[in-house]
Parts: structure tokens; sequence; C-alpha cells
């Protein structure tokens, strides 16, 4: 069944209104018609079924039937820090980021990253990362879309890094040693409702400065199995390790 991520502005007690590219989804490219049903997802991370009333390409009105009682997000609140990777690649991070369960997703300039935002770029980068993750969460039927923060410097970054209760750096120096800090080690740490920040460095890792400043700030060095991995693959790699151990594990 389709899903939808509603604005406040779209809700009243017993209907639904959606508008823009959701109407146009709804009425152009799904074709739904009257006593059709869709879920809604209200922005505190609740979601109704809802039967359609009317139908038009800008604006389609539902009621609602029923609330669900939905338990799609992971118990631990997972931040992706990454450095501005080369490509479409931080699309693709952010859209099985949010499948696999991301928090949020903070995009920050890495001294040995190739790509440079400028701030008009940045802007109208963050806004497609939005897009991307609406659609992903409404795919993979979440009840809440991960935040997309702005653009940080790595100083930036350092300085977001006391709000969370948990620090862990992607180390490739650590998958190279042969007795390696196994991530295994800190996953044990965490518990439900924590925040947890993972920081993964560009396609040329981090600089010896970012690796002191990591290491002075008491972030955890850790490998992400014996094999090296790609920027893209290292936070997916940890969120199917986080959704394993907290949500199949119960």
């Amino acid at each position: 069944m389709q899903r939808y991520f509603v604005p406040e502005s779209g809700w009243t007690d017993s209907t639904v209104v959606l508008r823009d590219d959701d109407a146009h989804h709804i009425s152009n490219v799904m074709r739904m018609k009257a006593e059709d049903q869709i879920i809604c997802n209200h922005q505190e991370g609740r979601a109704a079924l809802c039967e359609i009333v009317d139908v038009t390409p800008e604006e389609v009105s539902a009621k609602i039937l029923y609330w669900l009682n939905e338990h799609k997000e992971m118990p631990v609140k997972v931040t992706i820090a990454q450095a501005l990777p080369k490509g479409d690649k931080l699309d693709l991070i952010v859209q099985k980021g949010t499948e696999l369960g991301a928090h949020a997703f903070i995009p920050f300039k890495g001294e040995r990253s190739i790509v440079k935002w400028d701030q008009k770029k940045a802007d109208k980068k963050i806004r497609r990362l939005e897009k991307i993750a609406k659609e992903a969460s409404e795919q993979s039927h979440r009840t809440s879309i991960p935040s997309i923060h702005h653009m940080k410097s790595f100083n930036e970054l350092l300085l977001a890094a006391d709000q969370f209760d948990h620090l862990i750096v992607a180390s490739e120096g650590e998958a190279k040693k042969e007795s390696p800090t196994l991530l295994g080690n800190i996953i044990r740490t965490i518990q439900p409702d924590e925040d947890v920040l993972i920081v993964v460095g560009p396609e040329g890792g981090f600089s010896q400065h970012e690796l002191e400043q990591l290491m002075k700030e008491n972030f955890y060095f850790t490998r992400f199995g014996p094999r090296i991995l790609r920027t893209e693959t290292a936070p997916l790699y940890f969120l199917s390790v986080m959704s394993y151990q907290f949500e199949e594990l119960r």
C-alpha cells in the first residue's frame, strides 16, 4: 500500500489533504480514485490508514479510518557523518541508509574530499537529499524521515560530537591490523534510545590531522570487518550490523 508523509498543515482531526508532488503521484502515476486506501504519516511519527475521498492533480483529500500501531524505527538513533564523496554516492548513501534505519545524515568537508560545495550548490544538494530521504522512507514504510543536516566543516562536526552517547570512526587502519579493535566491542556497550555518531571519510581516507583530532575527541576507532570498504559501503555495513543487533536479536 502506498505511503505518504504529510506535513502538519495537511491534517485535521478526521481528514488529510495531500498536495504538490504527492497529489500528482496519487492522481497521475498511481491513478488512484475515491475509496482507494493509502497510509499517511504524521510528522510526529504516527501513521494512519486513510480512504481517498476526492482526487485532483493538485490536491487529494482523504478521511482517516484509524491510526496504525507500528514499530518501524531502529531502537538506536544512528547519525551518519559522511565526508563528501565523488559523483552521486551521497545520494546512494542517503537512500539505502534510510532504508536501513538511519536517524540522520551529516555531510561534511573532509580534507581529502575531491568534491567541493559552494553555498548555492550545498543548498541544492541538501534539498535533493531531503527528497531522496522522504521517498526512501515511504518506500521502506518507515514512520519518520531521517534529518539531512546542512553541510558542516570538519571542526563544526567535532563541535557537534558532544550531542552523542557514542562516537565511532570507520578506520581503514584498524582493518589492516593483525590485532584490530573490533566493532562488536563497542556495540555491546550501546543501549536502546542512545545516540550514535558514525564518521566515514572520503575516498582518500582521513588526513593525519583529522585522525589526531578525532582521537583527541575520544572517538572509538574500529574496523568494519577485515576487508577495506568503499566510502559508500561503510555506513551501510554499520547500519546493517546495528539493525541485526537491535532488531533481529531481540
